[in-house]
């Protein structure tokens, strides 16, 4: 009887006995209550991804109306723009609004190959990318020893940043980083390859190497990563014109306004005490004046702190489990969220995406991670469309929601990094050694039985007799009651 439980979990060697036939009889009963549960879960989850979808394209085609202001303009106008000038063989040199990697220009450039228009296009190609996120989170949810909870993080969190979501790009990003991400435990090069190219559009996709064990793994998914954003980054440049002059422009940015960074200022201007400017520079609100060098200087400190930390934990972790490099992932991530000068509305897509990832690992320590980020998601959507002038304005009300936001945001970092660490802290010990009473003899014909597992039981009966020779142990043995 005891035999059936391992046997299922897949930890039986294959050896044949009573136990095993006992497994194998029980299956046809599991079989129909198992298969009928996890139907039932796929089909509320279908279902709830259809609905939240259909209300999500709604309010993107304008078909139901959100306050705020046009939120579609960024991709008409902005990226639009990009488009026509990335055609002609160069990057926008002159707009200092492009702050991205050259990979970008190949999503950018990507909607001109559908036949609608322009903005119909990113449409589509954006629903693309979120049904092909989900697909992936559930297949392997659906996998032995993972789960659905993942899936239930992704349908969830995306429509709760309102229809913003498929008028940026980066759940194209996030689809491309949860695809490498669910790779790299079973084909690391792959999962190497799909990250060096999210790297290669947006940066934000190689922390999810930051996990990867020590060893083969490492060496293959970090080299094929380099190779892929190397090479991509090499053809773009020699190709194109100013592949990247973005870099020349990060330097000069102020704070924006929704990031950590730019609370005290806010408080400050508040009450008075501030008498800067807030406007729009290199394609975001920012926040330009007193105090804000020495904001931008401790941001970086913290970026510096933060990751120097996560080379701590890397290389004194003792415990690995297969949730591992994705709770690191998530924790790297925090990190470059919550110190960053920016943080865009788009950025929580990128939070869910990975944490939906941890969560398909019934072993992962994000969970309550994964649910601050959650609540995080709807207060984006308050203060981003809904509140954004009164943030631009400093008014009480609205950065009393984006500061409620950003503190989710900081306790989800503190509370990742604690949990990841204390996971890893403690060598996993090794299971104790069952002894398993010897069945009685059964006839060979009926069961065929390696000579090696009789041996091998005759050893363990002698654990407790370390001086008694096998002949004797053989002689005097006697058939213990079936279990």
């Amino acid at each position: 009887m005891e035999l059936a439980p391992a046997t299922e979990s897949g930890t039986s060697s294959g050896a044949e006995g009573p136990g095993t036939a006992l497994a194998v009889r029980r299956e046809p009963a599991q079989s129909t209550t198992r298969p009928s549960g996890r139907s039932g879960a796929l089909l509320a989850l279908g279902a709830t991804w259809v609905a939240t979808r259909t209300l999500l394209v709604l309010l993107v085609t304008g078909v139901l109306r959100m306050p705020g202001g046009d939120i579609t303009a960024d991709v008409w106008l902005i990226y639009h723009g990009w488009y026509g000038v990335l055609q002609t063989g160069t990057f926008p040199l002159d707009d200092v609004t492009w702050q991205y990697p050259p990979g970008a220009a190949l999503v950018i450039l990507l909607p001109g190959l559908l036949p609608w228009s322009y903005l119909v296009s990113f449409w589509v190609i954006c629903g693309i990318a979120d049904a092909a996120a989900m697909a992936l989170l559930v297949r392997t949810g659906m996998r032995k020893g993972r789960a659905l909870t993942g899936a239930w993080v992704w349908v969830a969190g995306v429509p709760l940043l309102g229809p913003m979501i498929y008028n940026r790009y980066d759940v194209i990003v996030t689809a491309i980083a949860v695809a490498g991400l669910l790779a790299l435990i079973r084909r690391p090069a792959v999962g190497g390859l799909l990250l060096g190219l999210g790297g290669i559009v947006k940066i934000w996709p190689l922390l999810g190497l930051i996990g990867t064990p020590s060893g083969r793994r490492t060496r293959r998914s970090w080299t094929a990563a380099a190779a892929t954003a190397a090479s991509i980054g090499f053809l773009l440049a020699a190709g194109m014109n100013g592949a990247f002059e973005f870099l020349t422009f990060q330097k000069d940015r102020g704070i924006e306004v929704e990031s950590v960074g730019a609370l005290p200022i806010h408080f400050a201007r508040i009450t008075g005490a501030w008498d800067g400017k807030v406007m729009m520079n290199y394609g975001s609100v920012e926040m330009l004046g007193p105090w804000v060098d020495v904001v931008s200087k401790v941001m970086l400190a913290g970026t510096v702190l933060g990751f120097g930390w996560l080379l701590l934990w890397r290389f004194t972790a003792r415990r690995r489990n297969a949730a591992t490099m994705y709770d690191a992932a998530l924790a790297a991530l925090l990190i470059f969220t919550v110190t960053s000068r920016v943080i865009s509305p788009q950025y929580l897509v990128w939070l869910v995406g990975v944490a939906a990832v941890c969560l398909t690992v019934r072993g992962s320590s994000q969970r309550p991670v994964a649910l601050l980020i959650l609540a995080a998601t709807p207060l984006t959507l308050v203060e981003f469309p809904l509140l954004f002038g009164d943030v631009v304005a400093s008014k009480p009300g609205a950065i009393a929601v984006l500061t409620l936001r950003n503190l989710l945001l900081l306790a989800a970092t503190v509370l990742s990094c604690i949990r990841l660490w204390r996971s890893t802290r403690r060598a996993e010990r090794l299971p104790e050694t069952v002894v398993l009473a010897r069945p009685e003899p059964i006839a060979a014909a009926a069961f065929s039985v390696r000579p090696g597992i009789a041996y091998e039981q005759d050893l363990l009966d002698g654990i407790d007799r370390p001086r008694t020779s096998p002949g004797d142990r053989r002689q005097g043995a006697r058939p213990s009651a079936r279990p």
